[in-house]
């Protein structure tokens, strides 16, 4: 069974009232850190708590040694998931602008510490729950102290050391989320090298959506990854990105057709580069 699950605005709109739904609004603009939290503060879905990307859903980052976002130490992550009221039983549904990217970040963040039902993206996002007219608000929802509990699986994860030796593994793909441009070195607006680590396979993310915004169809996607992988085994799947959050969207994609939970490289490309010795490649 796939571990991703989307629902949209009018399935949304139905369940608003569950006393037990928990709803994170976790918008986010890499060009201006401040937006989610303006942008939510302004208007967001009735009764969604925010979740944002560098201060909840990442750790800090250490120059020279780790990427733009490393991934958050697993207990405050638990921390910050009761401080929204979330239980393990809970079910949550994530939503961003809508593209899903950060949404996608914040539910690989919980399939890592073990809660794989009951996660659901708003298929479409914000941009969608408006374009259907529902409701918005500012007031902020009341207090709920959760009960959540987790442990950080360590088999959704390979380190930079471990892929570095698997790189002439004809097994292996590895999938950069990124956009073609970057993929090939041709301009890196946001990190000091351009390229992408060798042998890897470009499935830009925006790709798993439809000129609607919404996610392709499972057959479509499928189809997709299948022809990425080739006749190499899905189990030697490993996603990598910028910065470990865009490979997220890749992740929940192939899990909504159906294939097994891939790990990630989180530290990715801006993590990649903080060792020059690591090899670097350019062009397609």
């Amino acid at each position: 069974m796939s571990h991703a699950q989307l629902l949209s605005p009018a399935q949304l709109a139905a369940r608003l009232d569950q006393p037990d739904l928990r709803l994170l609004d976790c918008r986010f603009a890499l060009e201006d850190p401040a937006y989610g939290a303006r942008s939510y503060a302004q208007e967001h879905i009735p009764g969604a708590r925010f979740a944002d990307l560098e201060r909840d859903l990442s750790g800090p980052v250490q120059k020279g040694v780790t990427g733009r976002h490393p991934l958050p130490d697993p207990l405050l992550l638990v921390e910050r998931l009761r401080a929204w009221g979330i239980d393990n039983a809970s079910p949550v549904v994530l939503y961003d602008d809508g593209p899903g990217a950060f949404a996608a970040r914040a539910w690989w963040l919980l399939a890592w510490l073990g809660k794989h039902d009951g996660v659901l993206l708003l298929d479409g996002g914000l941009n969608a729950w408006r374009a259907a007219g529902l409701p918005l608000t500012a007031e902020l929802p009341a207090p709920a102290a959760g009960t959540f509990q987790g442990q950080p699986d360590p088999d959704l994860l390979v380190e930079a050391q471990h892929l570095l030796a698997r790189l002439g593994d004809v097994r292996l793909t590895l999938l950069d989320a990124r956009a073609l441009p970057r993929f090939r070195g041709e301009v890196e607006p946001l990190d000091p090298v351009a390229g992408h680590i060798p042998g890897a396979r470009c499935a830009p993310f925006t790709e798993n959506l439809g000129t609607d915004g919404l996610f392709l169809p499972a057959e479509q996607l499928r189809e997709r990854f299948a022809n990425l992988l080739g006749e190499r085994p899905p189990q030697q799947l490993v996603a990598y990105c910028g910065s470990g959050v865009t490979a997220c969207h890749n992740l929940f994609a192939l899990s909504l057709a159906g294939y097994p939970l891939a790990p990630l490289y989180a530290g990715s490309w801006s993590e990649w580069l903080t060792d020059h010795s690591r090899p670097i490649a350019t062009g397609d």
